[in-house]
């Protein structure tokens, strides 16, 4: 793809004028880095508060076609055209519950992991709110759009703004333009006004960390980004340091740690399936799935900690303390909380007790690695009573 036929977002303007690296990503020209560089803003996050750029995410509604005027009742006919899909319980979803879940192929494979919300208002039953990824999301929605044709029309809302805002002093700096967001808990959302301008705000992110996704309109997501960045409290932050933050959190990449061959349990994602749907037999890949949660899959996700040499990049094969090839890294990188490096990768289940030794290759060389428990950096989430 090239730079001219690269897309943008409401915020690339403003990117340029702080002096931003951009590169391609996900089809978009994204910011990796500003002037300060990687290092001091992912420690700038995990002590005060970042703002991530992620326009180029895929939010989108699906809004049943006919509605009954029973609530709940098109509750459960939305999410009954959407969990054929998926592996998590759609149907139980209280109102202004995210809930994380996995798009699924037939062989029980992830297409893509994704957030789906119910929104609180009885007007707003029969619609969910969904957030895929940005390079797999034209996929996913044409996925979506066929299984539902005809019963739901699936809205996009990728043209607007999608602003994060994580760290410890994210609820601070946020309450101080939207006061409802301290009234959310984790994986919670609502809609919420600024000026007149009707935002999408979810207490989530990909950090590990407390904060919030806000999904603005896209005439108003420019001065919501230079107000937020207007408080001493927030720096801007670049997708390389998102990319270290989700690693310390030990949240997986698709594309990296997940693709249409890994399944939720290799994955280490079996919460992310539903015991109810598990029990019927209706989740995509059922047989599978079955198999992995009864005996146990062949391969699992796990946390490195390198404890000599070099970082240990995605690509990187693991090999048990004979030598023998066992898995490879997915994912991988200087960890600035910890200052060493980590990393995560597939291997087998009896390879994957915390402790166990390893070796990572990096450059033809073996270098001694630990099993650690994921995450590698404690979750700072805030869920309320």
């Amino acid at each position: 793809m090239t730079e001219a036929s690269l897309k943008t977002t409401p915020l690339t303007g403003a990117h340029l004028a702080r002096g931003a690296r951009m590169v391609p990503f996900g089809g978009y020209s994204m910011p990796v880095q500003y002037p300060e560089g990687v290092l001091k803003e992912h420690l700038w996050t995990r002590e005060h508060a970042g703002a991530f750029d992620v326009s180029h995410m895929g939010p989108a509604f699906l809004t049943l076609n006919e509605k009954s005027g029973d609530p709940d009742a098109d509750h459960r006919a939305i999410a009954a055209l959407i969990e054929p899909l998926v592996c998590g319980d759609m149907r139980g979803l209280k109102r202004g519950q995210l809930r994380y879940t996995l798009l699924m192929n037939p062989d029980g494979g992830i297409i893509d992991d994704l957030m789906v919300g119910r929104p609180v208002w009885d007007d707003r039953q029969g619609m969910l709110y969904l957030v895929v990824n940005a390079g797999t999301k034209d996929a996913d929605f044409a996925l979506i759009e066929q299984a539902v044709a005809g019963r739901a029309t699936l809205t996009r809302a990728d043209d607007r703004g999608l602003i994060a805002v994580q760290g410890p002093k994210a609820v601070d700096v946020v309450k101080q333009h939207l006061p409802q967001a301290p009234t959310l808990g984790f994986m919670t959302f609502a809609r919420m006004d600024v000026d007149g301008h009707g935002c999408v705000v979810s207490r989530s992110g990909y950090t590990g960390e407390d904060g919030y996704e806000i999904l603005a309109p896209r005439d108003f997501a420019d001065t919501l980004w230079g107000r937020l960045l207007g408080d001493e409290r927030v720096r801007p932050i670049g997708l390389g340091a998102r990319d270290s933050l989700r690693l310390e959190a030990g949240l997986p990449l698709y594309g990296h740690d997940l693709d249409e061959t890994v399944s939720p349990i290799e994955a280490n994602l079996a919460f992310a399936v539903s015991k109810r749907r598990r029990k019927a037999g209706n989740i995509p890949g059922a047989e599978r799935i079955e198999r992995e949660m009864t005996h146990g899959p062949s391969r699992l996700r796990v946390g490195l900690k390198v404890l000599e040499g070099a970082p240990a990049r995605e690509g990187a094969e693991i090999a048990d303390e004979d030598g023998k090839v066992v898995g490879k890294v997915t994912s991988g990188g200087f960890s600035p909380s910890l200052s060493g490096s980590i990393a995560m990768g597939f291997v087998p289940p009896l390879l994957s007790e915390p402790g166990t030794r390893l070796k990572v290759i990096v450059r033809g060389k073996p270098q001694a690695c630990q099993v650690v428990a994921l995450p590698f950096v404690p979750h700072r989430y805030v869920r309320l009573a």
